[in-house]
């Protein structure tokens, strides 16, 4: 995390770069990471997207995977099932709980964004 801010900003800055995750596409914890200059803080982000639900707007937690397109972060959703389907919503296939064609879907607000945090 960078020096001076604490956890509660780290999270707000996760939730701002995952709400803008286009439609159907996916990214990663480590990508979010990276992005905020923060590569070794990929469990961070992991745990911001479990407590997502609780932020003031609507956070697409369910575009945010690990690094090998696994379904990691589908328990901490309503139902087991209901991280695939919203990405089924979307176009995006998921077998076995992951990913189909992983790098089709990808987006890296690393190339994506420019860098404003």
């Amino acid at each position: 995390m960078r020096k001076g801010s604490d956890k509660t900003d780290f999270f707000e800055q996760v939730f701002s770069v995952v709400c803008l995750i286009p439609f159907g596409r996916i990214t990663t914890y480590g990508a979010i990471a990276r992005y905020l200059g923060s590569p070794q803080s990929s469990r961070l982000v992991g745990w911001a997207m479990n407590v997502s639900h609780t932020y003031k707007e609507f956070v697409p937690a369910h575009r945010v995977v690990n690094r090998n397109g696994l379904l990691s972060g589908k328990h901490h959703f309503d139902t087991p099932i209901t991280m695939q389907q919203l990405l089924e919503n979307e176009g995006i296939e998921v077998e076995d709980d992951r990913i189909i064609n992983f790098r089709k879907h990808f987006w890296d607000p690393g190339v994506e964004l420019d860098r404003d945090f």
